[in-house]
């Protein structure tokens, strides 16, 4: 499992998908949570929003596990 380390309180789920480099700009987040699927802390979430903070795990299909590791 990659940790991914953040240095706020928590990122948006598009901004995790540019900081994990599986996208390289913010604008192919929708695009891209429209064609993988993502499971974090076991349930299906697609909202480019959603926020992620210290100890959530993000399971990317066809990319990995992820550990979110941050500030509390």
């Amino acid at each position: 499992m990659k940790k991914i380390n953040i240095g706020t309180e928590y990122i948006t789920l598009g901004q995790f998908l540019q900081i994990a480099d599986i996208i390289s700009t913010g604008g192919m987040a929708k695009w891209f949570l429209s064609e993988y699927e993502i499971i974090i802390n076991g349930e299906q979430d697609q909202r480019r929003g959603r926020k992620l903070r210290n100890g959530d795990k993000v399971e990317v299909e066809g990319h990995g596990s992820y550990l979110v590791v941050g500030n509390e």
